[in-house]
């Protein structure tokens, strides 16, 4: 599947693995039934790649909310060219990561907890979907990366140009990274999945800069719970080799506006 646009190689390495010793010893080193997967955002084909691979459910992740919402393998990849969300739709069926583990045993699932697509040169603030992880399933942080690095889809709507960039070329190498895995150990999931969705949403509404995770912790948020979501961004940061920064989802809103009133110009 991953080959019909063009994508022939696949350049993966796991944290503390070595080349050619995954099958025989280190299976537990990779996204299994039951277990998260947080993943970096720039492109439709992080969403592609994790259906071929692991075949999980995909989720979607909001800066107001500790719930999440479940979507289908076609939303995630035309997600990945909407405009960014800080909010979810009034309508929108929200959930929490250990209900959608008991519903899907089978399973590993995907969050996305940047909330939005970037240029991949940069870890955006965190959702606190994470939190409500079971303290018993496995968080693996996983980093796709491209070459040519011209498939990212940063800016919403830009299906021509992302199509032509993928089509133009011969090949495309992804190069993917999984990180060890990561435990919620916060404070009780259960006390967040028994809250109701509208007490979920509210009261963290903290600035982009606020939720910078490595800063000053944010208004509302433990040091145990930073602690969770820093583990997992210093990761994304380390196996992508970029830099986490404080631009969040209102911050893109902000630059997409700006970009696209100079564009009608």
């Amino acid at each position: 599947m991953l080959g019909v646009p063009g994508v022939w190689w696949i350049d993966l390495q796991i944290d503390g693995v070595k080349k050619g010793s995954l099958a025989k010893h280190h299976k537990a080193r990779l996204p299994q039934p039951g277990s998260i997967i947080a993943s970096s955002y720039t492109s439709p084909i992080e969403s592609l790649y994790l259906a071929v691979i692991f075949d999980p459910v995909f989720t979607v992740s909001y800066p107001t909310t500790h719930l999440v919402q479940r979507i289908s393998l076609f939303h995630s990849i035309l997600r990945a060219f909407q405009y960014p969300q800080y909010d979810p739709p009034p309508i929108t069926r929200l959930t929490d990561l250990a209900t959608l583990i008991r519903q899907h045993p089978h399973q590993a699932i995907v969050v996305f907890p940047e909330c939005t697509t970037t240029n991949g040169r940069g870890i955006l603030p965190f959702s606190t979907s994470l939190f409500t992880a079971p303290s018993t399933a496995k968080i693996f942080p996983i980093s796709l990366r491209y070459t040519a690095a011209d498939i990212t889809t940063p800016i919403p709507g830009a299906y021509i140009t992302f199509l032509w960039n993928l089509l133009s070329k011969p090949t495309h190498c992804i190069r993917v990274r999984i990180a060890e895995s990561v435990y919620n150990t916060s404070h009780s999931p259960a006390t967040r999945s028994t809250t109701s969705p509208g007490q979920l949403m509210s009261d963290d509404r903290t600035s982009s800069s606020d939720t910078l995770l490595g800063s000053e912790e944010a208004e509302g948020m433990s040091a145990t719970e930073k602690r969770v979501l820093d583990k997992v961004a210093e990761a994304l940061a380390r196996l992508g080799r970029v830099k986490r920064v404080g631009l969040g989802v209102r911050d893109k809103e902000g630059f997409v506006k700006a970009w696209s009133k100079q564009r009608r110009r």
